[in-house]
């Protein structure tokens, strides 16, 4: 690892040892970024069109810290060269350009990393932080407010932090791992012919919050405040961790989008899926909007960043699944059941929109 040996180092200086090759190792490695940048020069035309295909500090990982290729892009920038960078291992985080409320930061990480648990049925108990951050987030006032909003999840959602890592850097990022027990961890690919599909909460305002924010589409100020707030923080169905064991035969969280992460959950089975649209659970400040404006609602409800559970269940835990949502008050709504017919999502007409639907979710490509 790049840092490691500068931690050897300082500790050979510490027994009154020179450490030369190792210190003279990393000299030439830190000096390599300006190697292959005039390399490439020589390569290829002045104010060049350049593609990073990969990002990270190294392969098969999304960590930005440490990473060399950020000093290259850098470099290549300031020879005028147009960079376009491209790797799936780093998950866009949209909506937090000019962030003027830093802690909003906080909570959507660590809501966006349990929910992978809680979808699962585990109790999550520890998270490790590890953050790079630019000169904006670096200054104290915006520390301090994120170090408060930390402390204020960890206690809301009575979890642990244990560790992590912070270095300072040119481009943000932030890694979080939830780490958490359970006695049965309900998996992918284990749904059943016939089972009802079911959804928590509702889905579509936190899309409805980016869109808005980016000026795509308009709303009062009212509405406006309300779906930001969705955005950056989603109301997780976290109690409901203790029961999913109990009544699913497979989960996981609406993350990326309700119909990818649909066709994720069973991707490794030899059945589909039959979902009615007008069944799908959306708030009555959406289904305003939506009317107002005379929007599809298909457009609104598979576009991710929900954090709500999606799940299966044999049809004889109906009755169940209603008493328990109205026992811990979690809206769990029955949205579809599993065929082995091609996929049909259905409006309110009965047409398949399986292949006019434009989007089924977020792809984790960025430009």
């Amino acid at each position: 690892i790049g840092v490691d040996p500068y931690y050897l180092a300082e500790k050979a200086k510490n027994l009154k040892v020179e450490p030369q090759v190792i210190l003279s190792g990393r000299q030439t490695n830190d000096d390599m970024v300006k190697f292959i940048g005039k390399q490439i020069n020589k390569k290829t035309k002045k104010k060049a069109n350049i593609l990073f295909l990969g990002l990270t500090f190294k392969e098969d990982v999304p960590d930005l810290r440490n990473s060399k290729s950020l000093d290259l892009v850098s470099y290549l920038k300031n020879q005028k060269h147009k960079i376009t960078v491209y790797d799936p291992f780093i998950q866009k985080l949209k909506g937090f350009k000019n962030l003027n409320h830093p802690d909003l930061i906080i909570k959507k990480i660590i809501r966006s990393s349990i929910s992978d648990l809680i979808c699962k049925g585990v109790k999550p108990k520890y998270i490790f932080i590890s953050a790079s951050i630019n000169k904006f987030l670096a200054k104290h006032s915006n520390l301090i407010l994120i170090i408060n909003s930390l402390k204020k999840e960890l206690k809301k959602y009575q979890i642990l932090l244990s560790g992590g890592d912070t270095t300072f850097s040119k481009i943000t990022s932030f890694t979080v791992t939830s780490v958490g027990f359970a006695k049965k961890i309900i998996q992918r690919n284990e749904t059943k012919l016939n089972d009802i599909i079911y959804v928590t909460g509702n889905l579509g305002d936190a899309f409805t919050g980016l869109m808005l924010m980016n000026n795509k589409i308009k709303a009062n100020k009212s509405e406006t405040d309300y779906f930001k707030k969705k955005y950056f923080t989603p109301n997780l169905p976290f109690d409901l961790y203790k029961f999913i064991p109990k009544i699913a035969s497979s989960s996981m969280d609406v993350s990326d989008g309700l119909i990818l992460d649909l066709e994720r959950m069973m991707n490794r089975q030899k059945l589909n899926y039959k979902i009615h649209i007008d069944k799908v659970p959306i708030s009555k400040k959406l289904k305003n909007l939506i009317k107002q404006n005379k929007f599809k609602k298909e457009n609104f409800i598979s576009n991710g960043d929900d954090y709500q559970i999606l799940f299966t269940s044999s049809p004889k835990n109906l009755n169940k699944i209603k008493k328990l949502a109205s026992r811990i008050k979690i809206k769990i709504t029955p949205i579809g059941k599993i065929i082995k017919e091609a996929n049909l999502i259905l409006n309110s007409n009965n047409e398949n929109l399986i292949k006019s639907m434009k989007i089924k979710g977020y792809l984790h490509t960025f430009r």
